[in-house]
């Protein structure tokens, strides 16, 4: 194949692309005397957070609330085909000219896509806020990483980490493996190999490893040994290599459920007892987010969920809180970020009611040596697993080409594993994506 060659699009010039002309202009003068909070998100996660754990807050519907005499607004844009950001940028670029009830206060972002904002100024620094080092020294470093900018100015803060874990359904791990207990369930799927010859093991007994190959996929992508793009050139790492040779040999073992998207109704159903797949990969969040913990049938409301470290470690996600620049309620924005980043009773809290793992060192440490169990994980206490893999998270790979990249990867290899194309092909197919993407990424030979 052709060598296509144009130079290397660094991460500010993404970030302007987005928002063209506008991130370098003055940012508009803030105030603390609004009369609305505008906060935009993208799901009710964060407000639900926010109606159980903010004191003060009072629901009127589940758009609106009041705080003292100011009301809240929820603008929650789902996220599928980009719509979330699409609004974002929309919302951003009028802030200037916004009246002030209509002003964006306060909105959340993931890490994917958080340098496209925090680069830019649109977003204010904590510390312009009011939040000082001192408040966000207990964070762990690379939830601080993700939201600093290029000129190293800390930009936004979250409540949670997400290391993650491989959660295993207890009652198959008994069946199949003889235990469920977690050093044996670990020792069946320490790495990669052994793990897909336990697949082998799940199928003799009549069940699914995954519910899709998707689901292992980000922790391949975690542990790669370099950048998507480097030296602006396009790089293949192995380890992803390995994710799609080891998931063809699962597509084909009909190990795995198939190639399903993760969220899809197929995904979802390995959570449920009568079509229990062994295991998913996840963060603290998947489970009060992604397990239908409360709905009968489900192994979550069972309590039937053990947790181990997995074939390697990894993190997935996280939300992070931005003040938005021109807010008119900078004093109330500054008290909800710190609550929710640097108040040690309400991130205890959200460890104890919502099954998260805070972002706040000593808070985690302490609970990880407590009585703390999960009931949805049968009374397992995982958070010495979490603190151990927190400390192991290494943003040293991270760019701003990742959430393009990966998802033009799965969309390339899909073909592959169902058998609609030669891997030579498939990675044709991505390869054109990206060109089309990036024009500026120099392409494999």
């Amino acid at each position: 194949m052709k060598k296509r060659v144009v130079s290397l699009i660094m991460v500010a010039a993404l970030a302007a692309s987005m928002f063209a002309g506008c991130g370098k202009k003055e940012a508009a003068e803030t105030s603390s005397e609004g009369k609305v909070l505008n906060i935009q998100c993208w799901n009710d996660e964060f407000r639900g957070f926010f109606e159980q754990h903010y004191e003060g807050y009072e629901k009127i519907d589940d758009a609106s609330g009041k705080i003292g005499d100011v009301t809240v607004k929820w603008t929650e844009t789902p996220s599928k085909d980009n719509a979330y950001q699409e609004n974002l940028d929309r919302v951003l670029k009028n802030q200037e000219s916004a009246k002030a009830d209509d002003k964006v206060d306060l909105f959340l972002v993931e890490a994917d896509y958080a340098l496209k904002y925090v680069d830019t100024d649109y977003v204010l620094p904590v510390a312009d806020i009011g939040i000082t080092e001192d408040d966000t020294k207990n964070m762990y470093q690379y939830t601080k990483d993700i939201v600093t900018d290029s000129k190293g100015v800390l930009k936004g803060v979250s409540w949670q980490a997400c290391p993650g874990i491989l959660f295993y359904n207890r009652d198959i791990a008994t069946e199949v493996l003889g235990s469920d207990d977690p050093e044996t369930v670990q020792e069946a799927v320490k790495d990669w190999d052994t793990f897909t010859a336990t697949a082998d093991k799940m199928k003799a007994a009549g069940y699914k490893m995954t519910s899709t190959v998707n689901d292992t996929y980000r922790t391949y992508s975690n542990n790669v040994s370099g950048k998507w793009v480097q030296d602006g050139k396009l790089v293949i790492d192995d380890n992803l290599m390995k994710w799609v040779d080891d998931s063809k040999k699962m597509v084909d073992a009909e190990t795995t459920v198939g190639t399903s998207e993760l969220w899809s109704d197929d995904w979802n159903k390995g959570m449920f007892t009568e079509n229990a797949v062994f295991c998913y990969f996840g963060p603290a969040w998947l489970i009060n987010f992604c397990m239908h913990g409360e709905e009968d049938g489900s192994v979550a409301k069972a309590g039937k969920w053990g947790g181990c470290v997995g074939p390697q470690s990894f993190y997935w996600g996280g939300t992070w809180l931005c003040a938005a620049a021109g807010t008119d309620n900078a004093d109330l924005v500054k008290d909800i970020m710190y609550k929710f980043s640097c108040d040690e009773a309400v991130l205890k809290a959200l460890v104890e009611d919502n099954d998260q793992f805070a972002n706040n060192k000593p808070v985690m440490n302490e609970m990880a040596k407590s009585d703390y169990t999960s009931k949805v994980m049968g009374g397992q206490n995982p958070l010495p697993m979490y603190c151990e893999g927190a400390e192991k998270v290494d943003l040293s790979n991270l760019s701003a080409y990742d959430q393009g990249c990966n998802e033009e990867f799965q969309n390339a290899m899909k073909n592959y594993f169902d058998g609609n194309a030669s891997k030579e092909e498939a990675l044709e197919l991505f390869y054109k994506a990206i060109s089309e993407k990036y024009p500026a990424v120099e392409l494999p030979e």
